[in-house]
């Protein structure tokens, strides 16, 4: 394992040299595949994501799908050193994307190279590398799972520090209009759309969830922009407001769409309802694996492909999410060479 690292480390440092923001996963798409290419993998790109394996196959053996995504945020302020010059310290590598999900990317390149040729015959194994995950792109997973057919497990890669996130909050975006009649301040005329999504407001901070995910916070829903008014003088007969409304696997997108309805008089549209909450029965052979491999599984906030993905799914990664989209992202070679070996001891539970 520790001959091997030393490669993939060296992948990783040049995968994360190429600039890969989101829509722009080009050249980054481009390296990779003729990676795989030369390690005699059969690669399908679908626009800038990577498809590795055959998933048309029509034996009856399990699919299994590991996926994790090459794009990468902008910088944020506060680099010191060029975001795209990895840097190599000891059991330190340092750059934009080496935690979230370069280290992910490179630790399923190299489970795949070992794991997929052992496990032939006992399972069909495929190796998604998707872009535009950090925008939740049309691009990205969306435009390969037509492809997949219906995989009977997907492990997503991303930072958890090597756990498993069984469970995920969905996220939704409403636009609300309330209205009202323009009047003059003055003269107390007309009736104010303020103070009707100020009812409104109340309404959706008062909003209470009987039912109790196991795994994730109740679901919630905050006012987080408002805009009305043109002149001092004019009662504003229109107010708009916006409402972040994080989902969970009781109370999925559409639920909380209809709940918040119900009680406002707003118009509220959905900018998208696609960003769905996920939660892994107990009962599914993924479950039980981690937990027989000593794995310890949770909830996640954060939002990742596993929001687009409609298969059974867990989310698994070297890393650590805090790290993520910060100044200085860094990852460990000692975390990716025990992400290795975390996911190649799943691969070889799962087909016991």
């Amino acid at each position: 394992m520790m001959s091997g690292i030393t490669t993939y480390t060296d992948l990783l440092m040049e995968m994360i040299s190429i600039p890969a923001e989101s829509r722009h996963e080009q050249q980054r798409a481009g390296f990779l595949e003729t990676y795989l290419r030369g390690k005699g993998f059969e690669v399908t790109r679908i626009h800038n994501n990577l498809l590795v394996g055959d998933p048309g196959k029509k034996d009856a053996l399990p699919s299994i799908v590991l996926n994790s995504h090459m794009d990468t945020v902008p910088p944020s302020e506060g680099w010191v050193k060029d975001p795209w010059t990895p840097c190599l310290e000891g059991d330190k590598i340092t750059g934009l994307g080496s935690n979230d999900a370069g280290a992910s990317v490179i630790c399923m390149i190299a489970t795949y190279e070992q794991m997929a040729p052992s496990l032939r015959g006992q399972m069909n194994l495929l190796l998604v590398i998707s872009a535009e995950e950090e925008i939740s792109g049309p691009g990205g997973i969306i435009s390969v799972l037509p492809l997949l057919g219906e995989p009977d497990g997907v492990i997503v890669g991303e930072p958890t520090g090597m756990q498993p996130a069984v469970a995920e909050r969905g996220l939704m975006v409403l636009d609300g209009e309330v209205k009202g009649v323009a009047g003059h301040a003055a003269r107390n005329e007309g009736e104010n759309a303020i103070y009707n999504a100020v009812e409104d407001i109340r309404s959706i901070t008062g909003l209470k969830f009987d039912m109790r995910s196991e795994w994730l916070p109740d679901p919630g829903a905050q006012v987080t922009m408002i805009e009305a008014g043109t002149k001092h003088n004019v009662v504003p007969d229109v107010c708009r407001y916006v409402v972040d409304v994080r989902s969970n696997d009781r109370y999925d997108n559409n639920a909380m769409l209809e709940v918040i309805r119900s009680v406002c008089q707003a118009e509220l549209v959905p900018r998208s309802t696609r960003l769905q909450p996920s939660g892994l029965n107990r009962d599914h052979f993924l479950m039980k694996t981690v937990e027989a491999c000593g794995m310890i599984p949770f909830g996640s906030s954060t939002l990742s492909d596993m929001a687009l993905i409609p298969f059974p799914s867990i989310k698994l990664g070297p890393g650590d999410s805090a790290r993520s989209h910060t100044a200085g992202e860094y990852i460990l070679k000692s975390e990716m060479e025990a992400g290795i070996e975390r996911y190649c001891l799943l691969l070889n539970n799962l087909k016991a």
